[in-house]
């Protein structure tokens, strides 16, 4: 008769010992659960009664946890643990990754959602920085339109652009309103202008102290420091959304303040735009030359 240890029963051969393993082990398990309600009962019921196996049929090896089972398939054999399948070859693995899952093959990494795949090749592992900023004395190179123009809006170029100059050179030279909404820009004989930010930008005061902390007085937000208030107000917190994801070219109308967040929107393709992504970025890049021509 065969003896296991673990559960401290005897089998009539050593194939019903390895068969009671085999049925017992937590790959086992991940093959059946969830195939049916009568099949998964069985297993619930069966391992309330007895422990569970961690075993590699491979090694012929004990592992302690289910966690270890795993570790050591995918340390030692090419193992999917999201198919619960085992390939021949780092390239039977790297083929099936590359043909089933959200896969990056340069990394050799899976992701688990489209959207996680494309934020990863959007990153600078997989981008050169080549977009670089035209200002006097600014010698930075970003990886995108969007990146020059969050520094741009930041206030730290040496150009001395700052947001409140990327907004009326973005309305002024989108006359026909492609991405600027009309119904939140001042109107005036010299046409459309977006709302200044510079009478928030000093506003905050000592008379700000609630008797706890400075409060911002639109959104009653609390903060430690006078110096952390008055950056809360001259952020785009609280500026008009003034720009807008174009329905015309299949966007979704989404509304933004700041234009390098309407920037990040086209080129995550979070939205139909993305598909006239060539066209929107002929339109940002009208702007950023507009822009050099003020920092040149």
């Amino acid at each position: 008769m065969a003896f296991c240890d673990r559960c401290d029963r005897y089998f009539p051969s050593e194939r019903a010992l390895e068969q009671h393993i085999d049925n017992s082990n937590a790959h086992h398990v991940c093959e059946l659960h969830g195939k049916d309600f009568a099949s998964a009962w069985s297993l619930i019921q069966h391992y309330v009664q007895s422990p569970m196996h961690h075993y590699c049929q491979r090694c012929d090896d004990h592992l302690k946890s289910h966690n270890d089972l795993i570790s050591h398939y995918e340390e030692d054999h090419y193992y999917c643990e999201t198919c619960n399948s085992f390939y021949k070859n780092a390239a039977g693995l790297h083929e099936h990754n590359r043909q089933r899952h959200w896969y990056c093959a340069d990394c050799r990494r899976v992701f688990q959602s489209e959207s996680n795949l494309k934020s990863h090749l959007r990153s600078a592992i997989h981008r050169d920085r080549v977009v670089s900023c035209p200002g006097r004395n600014c010698n930075k190179q970003f990886m995108s339109a969007a990146d020059l123009v969050l520094h741009w809006e930041s206030g730290t170029c040496p150009s001395h652009v700052d947001r409140d100059i990327i907004n009326r050179t973005a309305v002024r030279l989108d006359r026909s309103n492609i991405i600027t909404n009309p119904n939140r820009l001042i109107g005036g004989p010299d046409g459309y202008s977006p709302p200044s930010s510079t009478v928030t930008a000093t506003w905050a005061t000592d008379r700000s102290w609630n008797g706890r902390k400075y409060e911002c007085v639109l959104c009653h937000r609390e903060y430690s420091t006078l110096k952390a208030l008055n950056q809360h107000l001259e952020s785009p917190a609280h500026a008009e959304k003034i720009y807008k994801c174009p329905r015309g070219w299949n966007g979704c109308g989404h509304e933004f303040r700041t234009l390098s967040a309407l920037c990040q929107h086209v080129e995550s393709e979070q939205c139909g735009v993305h598909r006239f992504n060539s066209a929107m970025q002929n339109v940002i890049g009208s702007l950023s030359d507009g822009l050099n021509r003020l920092t040149l």
